[in-house]
């Protein structure tokens, strides 16, 4: 069921038959197998398989062999815009780029630096039953919501207790609707038109995914594990999983926003942020490791009137950790598991280790 609706995703996204469409993302993950390969075969359209994705040889693949179409996970556009500049960058095909997880700061730079390239930001998975789309080019929104939206494909936001690990629910046991602006966590119903069709293995997998008594007696709703905010114009705004979500100072910290402000600095070409405990203190403190700009040293003042201008005193990191690279999964998504357990400890962690001292 699902390898026939992706069929039309490249249709959904304005790609035909005549495009040639580039894929470098592992072939057992959904964004590379059904939306990718079965997503050409819906259109007919030519697809390019890289074995390996290369940021340096990307441009060159694209001209030599009419790339049009390209398919991204949010971390291989950073890639190549942190690429040296070189002649001819502007000078391609590419007209389309298409995929999930770019943040605002790439897509902006993206475009600047490689032409007037017209990007679609998606938010699907392959178990889920809610897809969005963002068919206007905002940046930062992976979709837009409206009544006829939610017809096809209807979902709600509700507000999310980080502590607890859990919606949050009124004195009668329902969960509450997210205000405007509010991050929540994307839900979405289970019904015969949008089904969950569960995993394989034990039946507790699946009903780790499931909530019930949502909003009435007998609902059932698909918990997707992500963190989304609706703005006034009704765009949808990632802002982080679940896991990753930390609580400092009795606020909740969203990882992915720290990391925006992070690389809004000149001088960092990669961060990942996470939340570590300190004996004595309730939640978990900031704490993000760095990977500096080649040529560039770290400016511990600059980058801390930086993030005053950016980010809330709570929301601010603690700690800093300097690395050579960030290790990555083979889908592109940072290790974050490793650096959580090492924590802040000294003993612990081999490289460069920073502390904020406010006074």
């Amino acid at each position: 069921l699902k390898a026939v609706m992706c069929l039309s995703f490249y249709e959904l996204v304005g790609a035909s038959s005549r495009d040639v469409v580039y894929l470098a993302l592992p072939l057992y993950h959904m964004a590379g197998s059904l939306l990718g390969i079965v997503g050409c075969l819906g259109i007919g359209a030519t697809c390019v398989l890289k074995e390996k994705f290369s940021a340096s040889q990307f441009w060159d693949d694209c001209r030599a062999e009419g790339v049009t179409v390209f398919q991204y996970i949010g971390e291989l556009c950073r890639y190549l815009v942190n690429q040296p500049q070189r002649p001819g960058e502007r000078q391609h095909g590419l007209r389309l780029a298409v995929g999930s997880g770019l943040r605002p700061d790439v897509w902006r730079s993206f475009q600047q630096r490689f032409g007037p390239v017209r990007i679609v930001e998606t938010y699907g998975m392959s178990e889920g039953n809610v897809t969005l789309f963002n068919y206007t080019g905002t940046p930062g929104a992976v979709g837009r919501c409206s009544f006829i939206y939610k017809l096809f494909s209807p979902f709600e936001v509700v507000r999310y207790d980080v502590v607890a690990g859990a919606p949050e629910r009124d004195e009668a046991g329902r969960c509450i609707r997210a205000r405007t602006g509010e991050t929540g966590l994307l839900i979405a119903p289970v019904t015969p038109r949008t089904p969950f069709l569960g995993y394989a293995g034990s039946r507790e997998l699946s009903e780790q995914k499931l909530l019930r008594g949502v909003f009435a007696e007998g609902d059932e709703f698909f918990n997707t594990g992500d963190l989304v905010e609706q703005d006034e114009e009704e765009f949808v705004r990632f802002r982080d999983r679940i896991g990753d979500t930390f609580r400092w100072k009795g606020e909740n910290v969203a990882t992915t926003e720290v990391a925006e402000a992070l690389l809004a600095h000149e001088s960092l070409q990669e961060a990942t942020v996470y939340g570590v405990t300190v004996p004595g203190h309730e939640g978990r403190a900031g704490m993000a490791a760095l990977v500096l700009r080649p040529g560039r040293s770290l400016d511990g003042p600059g980058l801390y009137r930086h993030l005053e201008q950016l980010l809330p005193p709570y929301a601010r990191p603690r700690f800093l950790r300097l690395q050579e690279r960030l290790e990555m999964t083979e889908t592109f998504k940072q290790q974050k598991v490793r650096l959580a357990r090492d924590g802040c400890d000294p003993a612990l962690v081999a490289e460069p280790l920073f502390v904020l001292d406010e006074a």
